[in-house]
């Protein structure tokens, strides 16, 4: 007999999927005895919020869609948060929800919940299957909207439901579009007329110059433009690129800041970046995006074109003028040539005796990191260190939860990264806080025989937390973080583990533990005072830290503004 769960594992197969991560339930046992007698793989994690993850992260590495599985009640809530960092990540994920006995429904059973309300703001699609003779129609809508949409789409199954015999046995093979979308010749003109009119044009890119890096860095020379990264667009823009000037944000540094608030013109290309407060407000504004919804978001534009950036931007430049005049760029790529170097100075070993500076850390992983490696850092103070000191090179990846933003994303990401790529080095930045709210995801490592390597900015703190508190004016409070020896847990759990206190340690435990067949930790005690500095520091958080100085000093804790002012005085100098 086939059961509706086998068809929609035969679905699954058929379209090319190789794993689901999740954990069994009695709801789901029709859907994992399906897998048990397939071909697909079944990656048993300790927490169904590494699942979201861990699938989110293969389909943002393969670009394919990937599977995860919650059982009912409360393993799709522990679903929640990863598929909501997928679906802000807009990746492609297919969730299978199990849900209690149809009978059941609506009457307040065990672990009852309404997962179709639960999943709607996380998701592209979620549907509920209550009748056999929904499938598999159900199942190819959730699939194909996923993959045309890059979201998440939920399909809810009661187990009772998965469990009864298919009506329709068919298994369809979905193919993605690949479409071209141009604005209009227009609105295209239109553009060129406010590039061509202005002095100084910058560019600020994003996550959709994903596939349009010599794209865009040949509209860049025709406009005499430097090219700003987001967070997200780092991994695609930075490599090989003449015009390449950082970051701005929270994340970024000085030159990135500088070279958007100096221009005439700022072009968006395929970037929705979240902050206001870093975008100018009375300088002309275009922005082009395969999302017209997104168009203005942020600040108020001259300009706004639909488009996806690959072919877009091609056309556009050939009704350009050619910009001669390339004052602007050059003088934009020496203060980012400056900028570098300086924060390059920051990345220092120390003296006997004291805890590293992180970004001596970051930068050494960078150096003895494979070609080919795939970054993860975790949200907080190790997302700081990989914009800053990471180098891309269109073979390295980096991944990690810079839309939802959540906590604890490292390792989990890294579980679904290894797994969908066997033989590449997956290094995961893991914060100490982040490392030990989801602890039990090494125990998946080597279970999984995931030879994931971690290495831990241990400060005993949510540092980046401490970070905005002083930046506020608070004194920091219920921040502190009592660790153990991760490394010893660590060992305790399988996994290869090094504990690093002096800089002369860090490389070599480095190169030790990325050399190791098999799961490993670093965990490096780091300096918990380390001021990460934004690019422009306004009033506010001048006042903010003055404020913070003073309370602290009356609040009896003044050892804390020596310790700041010691690990930051080369900042300063």
């Amino acid at each position: 007999m086939v059961t509706i769960a086998k068809n929609i594992v035969d679905t699954l197969e058929a379209n090319g999927v190789e794993r689901v991560y999740g954990i069994p339930g009695d709801s789901l046992n029709g859907f994992t005895n399906a897998l048990r007698t397939s071909g697909i793989r079944w990656v048993h994690v300790r927490h169904e919020e590494a699942a979201a993850f861990a699938a989110a992260a293969e389909a943002a590495t393969t670009g394919r869609i990937t599977v995860c599985a919650g059982s009912c009640g409360p393993g799709n809530t522990h679903l929640i948060n990863g598929l909501y960092d997928a679906h802000r990540s807009r990746v492609p994920v297919l969730a299978i929800a199990a849900h209690i006995p149809t009978s059941e429904i609506g009457t307040n059973y065990f672990q009852e919940n309404h997962p179709t309300e639960l999943f709607r703001e996380c998701s592209v699609f979620v549907e509920n299957v209550s009748s056999p003779s929904q499938m598999p129609r159900l199942l190819r809508i959730a699939m194909q909207t996923a993959i045309e949409k890059q979201g998440v789409a939920v399909l809810v199954i009661p187990g009772d439901v998965a469990l009864t015999e298919a009506t329709d046995e068919t298994v369809t093979i979905l193919r993605p579009t690949e479409p071209v979308v141009v604005p209009s010749p227009a609105d295209l003109q239109r553009a060129a007329d406010l590039l061509d009119r202005a002095g100084k044009v910058t560019i600020l890119a994003g996550a959709g110059c994903a596939d349009a890096h010599d794209e865009v860095i040949a509209l860049a020379d025709h406009l005499g433009a430097p090219i700003v990264h987001a967070m997200r667009g780092k991994e695609h823009l930075e490599y090989d690129n003449p015009f390449d000037v950082g970051m701005t944000g929270l994340l970024g540094f000085a030159s990135g800041y500088r070279a958007i608030d100096a221009c005439d013109a700022l072009l968006m290309l395929g970037t929705d970046f979240p902050y206001p407060d870093f975008l100018p407000h009375e300088k002309t504004i275009i922005q082009i995006d395969i999302r017209g919804e997104q168009l203005g978001r942020r600040v108020p534009l001259d300009l706004g074109l639909v488009g996806n950036i690959r072919d877009t931007a091609p056309a556009l430049r050939e009704l350009l003028d050619h910009k001669d005049d390339r004052t602007h760029v050059n003088e934009s790529i020496a203060h980012y040539k400056k900028t570098r170097e300086r924060l390059n100075d920051l990345a220092s070993p120390v003296k006997e005796g004291r805890d590293q500076h992180p970004q001596y850390v970051a930068r050494a992983i960078d150096q003895i990191a494979n070609e080919d490696a795939v970054f993860v850092p975790d949200v907080g103070s190790p997302v700081m260190w990989a914009a800053r000191y990471l180098r891309m090179n269109g073979r390295r990846r980096l991944i990690g939860s810079f839309s939802h933003g959540s906590m604890a994303n490292a390792v989990s990401q890294a579980i679904g990264i290894q797994a969908a790529h066997p033989g590449r080095q997956v290094i995961a930045l893991a914060g100490d806080g982040g490392l030990t709210m989801m602890l039990g995801e090494l125990i998946t490592l080597v279970q999984n025989k995931l030879p994931v390597k971690i290495v831990v900015f241990d400060n005993s703190s949510l540092n980046f937390v401490e970070l905005e508190m002083k930046a506020a004016g608070f004194v920091n409070w219920g921040t502190g973080l009592q660790n153990p020896d991760l490394a010893r847990v660590a060992e305790a759990m399988g996994l290869r583990a090094l504990r690093v206190d002096r800089s002369l340690e860090v490389a070599p435990a480095l190169a030790e533990a990325f050399a190791h067949n098999g799961p490993a930790l670093v965990n490096i005690i780091t300096e918990r005072q380390e001021v990460t500095i934004p690019p422009s520091v306004n009033a506010a958080q001048i006042k903010g830290f003055s404020l913070y100085a003073m309370r602290t000093v009356m609040s009896g804790r003044g050892d804390e503004i020596f310790d700041l002012a010691r690990a930051n005085l080369r900042q300063v100098f």
